[in-house]
């Protein structure tokens, strides 16, 4: 089944967690991939919502994947890691399974 995700519903579940996360401004790596074509889109946003809906999720592609961070520069980092170097996409592959692949 799958869900589609609101930055509001990133920002609730993850403050069930840590409470301070909802006040402060978050950043987000997040993992798209073309539903015709398979390819994988890689980027960085501090609202989600925004930018899958400019990504025109409903049509071509589908969110896989999303990480959220306090810092910017740690999510910078994070996306900079997921495009330059293939160990660290091949480890985030073997962590969620069929959905990268």
């Amino acid at each position: 089944m799958k869900t589609r995700l609101t930055e509001r519903s990133a920002r609730k579940s993850l403050s069930e967690f840590d409470p301070s996360l909802s006040k402060n401004k978050m950043y987000y790596v997040y993992i798209l991939k073309g539903i015709k074509t398979g390819n994988l889109y890689y980027g960085y946003t501090n609202k989600l919502e925004r930018r899958f809906n400019e990504h025109n999720i409903q049509k071509d592609k589908e969110v896989i994947y999303y990480e959220a961070y306090k810092v910017e520069s740690d999510a910078r980092y994070r996306e900079k890691q997921l495009k330059r170097y293939a160990q660290a996409l091949t480890s985030l592959k073997r962590r969620l399974g069929e959905s990268l692949k």
